[in-house]
């Protein structure tokens, strides 16, 4: 009878040893691109491959989020193309004045050379007595869009939001007017 030879065993004891050497390499790498654990407290692999696929899956949400955002930019940039080569009714500056009872939301569309107008709709809001929360602004193109967010305080008992929107309505006609 012959008896085979040990080598064999050996080589095959040492490729699963380098294969476990690597994986764990390859987790301990995973684990730091993931994690934010101190290299000590290196969690079980069970949860680091759980981590890295929660992980993948929340950037492949952003990813597609993105893909949503740029698709609704260039779809409005192509109505703007458009619009601005048929001429519309739409001009600027343009105003929205939402009334939600103690609170008002101006939303403003402005050309970038016509800033003024929402300075002029800041002071109108305060002298009408409502306290602005906040303001936001986002460029786009020639274009900048303004959110207001505004308190109508409690001590205002002779408040009216029609007044404020008619005085808000005329700023953006004067200003459209002078275009």
């Amino acid at each position: 009878m012959e008896k085979s030879d040990p080598s064999p065993k050996m080589d095959r004891k040492t490729a699963e040893k380098i294969r476990r050497n690597q994986m764990k390499e390859l987790y301990s790498k995973l684990n730091s691109l993931i994690s934010n654990h101190p290299s000590r407290e290196a969690p079980m692999l069970s949860d680091q491959l759980g981590e890295a696929a929660n992980y993948i899956k929340s950037m492949q949400e952003k990813i597609e989020n993105m893909k949503g955002r740029k698709k609704h930019m260039a779809e409005t940039k192509e109505i703007d193309k458009s619009t601005d080569s048929e001429k519309t009714d739409f001009q600027l500056p343009h105003i929205e004045i939402q009334d939600l009872g103690s609170a008002l939301v101006v939303l403003l569309i402005c050309g970038l050379d016509y800033q003024f107008v929402f300075y002029r709709t800041i002071l109108i809001l305060e002298e009408e007595g409502v306290e602005v929360v906040n303001a936001s602004f986002f460029v786009m193109g020639d274009k900048a869009f303004h959110t207001i967010h505004c308190k109508i305080l409690d001590s205002e008992d002779d408040f009216e939001a029609a007044r404020v929107s008619e005085r808000l309505y005329k700023l953006v006609h004067e200003s459209s007017n002078n275009l």
